[in-house]
């Protein structure tokens, strides 16, 4: 009697997991999503929307005034992990495996891959950008959301050694060692947004006790994730190698020049920036062009000449990149973005997605389940109208 008891629990279950309501109503929700994600993007900028809506697995609403936020909505990585269960589920249990039915079999796979390629983007994709002048060379891409502590040994004019901290380690506080070099980093504050000033009398004496710091007013500002804003980060932070402390600096991406200091005929140069991953080819801007429509300032095409060279690889030759048309090399895909410096500047918006062909196949399994599909569909109303046909002229010619 447990046992049935038990079994019919089951059964429940898998039918409402299998339940097409639950399809549509996952479906519904994710258009939804969209159309929210898509509104909040005027005030939130793209990362930020994408990130509250699409990436989340519950979407909060914050009252205005309030210190507390409210779930409102199941965020599209709930919606898309349920949408995913019940597409598998329902194709292993309720789809029949016959040749009549291998349309919508590819159908279902299709909607799958389409769920795992956002749920991979999320995971692993990266955003970042490349900026080059003309006849500059750069080897190194840059996040903007991201930032990092730099320190550069900038001992050897020919060459800098450079050691980045990303803003995470930072967030941690607390003592960070910089492998490669005998220093070590304390930590007495950081700040994911900043509002800077020249300090004024009245104003709390700062934690910084060296370099231009001493000097600056820092006040903590709530983040923001607009794409035309970018946060301020700020840090204090104390070098010492051993007992011996090289004071506390101020590093910021609102400060214009680096700060320095020397151990042991070393200098150390300290900065805040966006966060470099170096790449192994090179990219140099041969020529940037920008064309408009006749009459207008408004951008007809923008095209960058690039040479590339990837010594490792064997690899030089030139590429134009422009509007619709990438280039993709080793896994990364540069975009045309946009440009600057009286068109003499490019900027190039580099994605890491490994798997950007999903959509792709995805889109193109669904077509091909559809088609397949109404055509056995078309297929068996034909046979099924001749068989009518032909029993209704073996009727008439019994009658006749």
């Amino acid at each position: 009697m447990q046992k049935s008891e038990n079994k019919s629990k089951v059964t429940k279950f898998l039918d409402v997991v299998l339940s097409l309501k639950v399809t549509i109503v996952a479906l519904a929700m994710l258009m939804v999503l969209v159309v929210a994600c898509t509104l909040a993007q005027v005030d939130m900028g793209t990362n930020g929307a994408v990130n509250a809506f699409m990436r989340s697995f519950v979407v909060w609403w914050k009252p205005a005034g309030s210190s507390f936020s409210i779930p409102v909505f199941p965020g599209g990585t709930t919606v898309g992990f349920i949408l995913g269960v019940n597409l598998i589920a329902s194709q292993l249990r309720a789809l029949q495996r016959t040749w009549s039915k291998v349309g919508i079999w590819l159908v279902h796979i299709g909607l799958v891959l389409l769920v795992a390629a956002e749920f991979i983007s999320a995971a692993l994709q990266t955003d970042a950008r490349l900026t080059i002048e003309e006849g500059q060379t750069v080897d190194f891409i840059e996040r903007p959301h991201d930032y990092e502590l730099a320190i550069l040994d900038t001992t050897d004019a020919k060459f800098d050694e450079v050691y980045g901290v990303p803003d995470t380690l930072l967030k941690d506080g607390g003592t960070i060692a910089i492998p490669g070099t005998p220093l070590s980093l304390r930590v007495h504050g950081y700040f994911a947004n900043t509002d800077m000033g020249r300090k004024e009398a009245g104003d709390p004496p700062s934690m910084a006790t060296m370099g231009v710091g001493t000097g600056v007013s820092v006040k903590e500002a709530p983040p923001v994730t607009s794409d035309d804003e970018r946060n301020r980060p700020a840090v204090f932070i104390e070098p010492f190698v051993g007992a011996k402390s090289y004071g506390t600096w101020l590093a910021s991406a609102s400060l214009g020049a680096p700060q320095s200091f020397v151990h042991e005929g070393h200098t150390y140069e300290l900065s805040m920036r966006p966060r470099r991953e170096y790449l192994p080819y090179q990219l140099t801007l041969k020529k940037f062009s920008h064309d408009v429509y006749p009459g207008t300032d408004i951008p007809k095409n923008f095209s960058s000449l690039v040479h590339l060279v990837d010594k490792g690889a064997s690899e030089e030759r030139d590429v134009l990149i422009f509007m619709n048309q990438p280039l993709r090399y080793a896994g990364r895909t540069f975009y045309q973005a946009s440009f600057g410096k009286n068109d003499t500047l490019s900027v190039l918006q580099v994605v890491e997605n490994p798997g950007w062909l999903l959509p792709y196949i995805s889109c193109a399994l669904v077509t091909l389940g559809l088609l397949i599909h109404f055509g056995l569909s078309l297929r068996r109303a034909q046979r099924k109208r001749q068989k009518q046909a032909a029993a209704a002229a073996t009727a008439g010619k019994v009658m006749a």
